[in-house]
């Protein structure tokens, strides 16, 4: 019997684990939540109970393995692509299960909050819709065709992700709340500033993606950033922009309302990381990078900021 080092099996397995959260997309569900959890205590109200941090885990873990377990993959060699074809079987389980499980909350949500629910009004409803509603759009309502997406839209793309998270994040914790309560959604500075701020941050982090997509993207003549501009000059002409004006907006905000210096400071660290990742993608990297550390700055900033309203 073969006997393996003890280094080498440590690293298999690690690379299984990272390989089962990063390509299985359980990533995004941690995203989700450690944003959402950030964006609540910079409003000011008290956090949502661990069923509703539970749920938007499942549901956006369940909305991003869609398109892969929608049809077995086909021929590729990448890495996440393979990853699906030898776990085919496990991820088709893991979906109906998800499923089985939000459709469950659904209906008891409806069934104990119905009171609330059928006071809602007409910023509810919009509110409630609008997010969902552009995500199914974003995968094209492809139950009926996959030609009709906006995902097709090169340049809109990042913006629609951007869009998509910010809902989720900064506005569905808030929602939730007020229609429980039954409590009128109030528009806010900060809650406006807020959505900017994590729509401009994802929106960025998922053009940082188009770079890694540049090839296949030409091919298929889909005018991302990347494609239209090249990289040097989406660094210049995007990364450093956007960044830059979210720095400068928080700045005016965080004067006028006189945050204390430790706390700007927490909250600036992600956006000069964000733009210090733009660089590091002048060199060819991995999948996994992208996983890990472009990705990985969704929670790095959620991280910041929950730290700078405990200070």
């Amino acid at each position: 019997m073969a006997v393996y080092p003890s280094s080498q099996i440590s690293s298999s397995t690690f690379e299984k684990i990272a390989e089962f959260i990063f390509y299985g997309n359980y990533f995004y569900g941690i995203c989700v939540v450690a944003q959402a959890v950030e964006a609540t205590l910079q409003q000011g109200y008290p956090l949502n109970g661990w069923l509703y941090y539970f749920l938007a885990f499942i549901a956006t873990v369940f909305y991003y393995n869609y398109p892969y377990v929608r049809k077995y993959p086909a021929e590729s060699t990448d890495p996440r692509t393979l990853w699906y074809k030898k776990y085919y079987r496990l991820v088709q389980w893991n979906q109906r299960c998800f499923a089985f499980i939000l459709a469950v909350s659904l209906i008891l949500f409806l069934y104990h909050y119905h009171a609330s629910i059928l006071k809602a009004n007409l910023i509810h409803w919009l509110l409630v819709l609008i997010f969902p509603a552009v995500a199914v759009m974003y995968y094209g309502l492809n139950v009926f065709s996959a030609k009709y997406n906006l995902r097709k839209i090169g340049w809109l793309k990042p913006f629609i992700i951007g869009f998509i998270w910010a809902g989720m994040v900064s506005v569905y914790p808030i929602l939730f709340q007020n229609i429980i309560k039954g409590e009128p959604y109030l528009y806010t500075s900060i809650g406006a500033l807020l959505f900017l701020k994590n729509l401009m941050y994802i929106s960025v982090l998922a053009m940082m993606f188009d770079i890694k997509d540049y090839a296949a993207d030409s091919k298929n003549q889909l005018n991302t950033f990347a494609v239209k501009l090249g990289l040097r000059k989406m660094i210049f002409y995007i990364f450093l922009p956007l960044p830059v004006l979210g720095l400068l907006t928080f700045l005016s905000y965080a004067t006028l309302h006189h945050f204390h210096l430790l706390k700007m400071v927490l909250i600036m660290i992600p956006f000069f990381l964000l733009i210090a990742a733009g660089f590091s993608l002048r060199k060819r990297r991995t999948l996994m990078y992208y996983l890990m550390v472009i990705d990985g700055l969704m929670v790095v900033k959620a991280a910041f900021g929950i730290v700078a309203m405990l200070v």
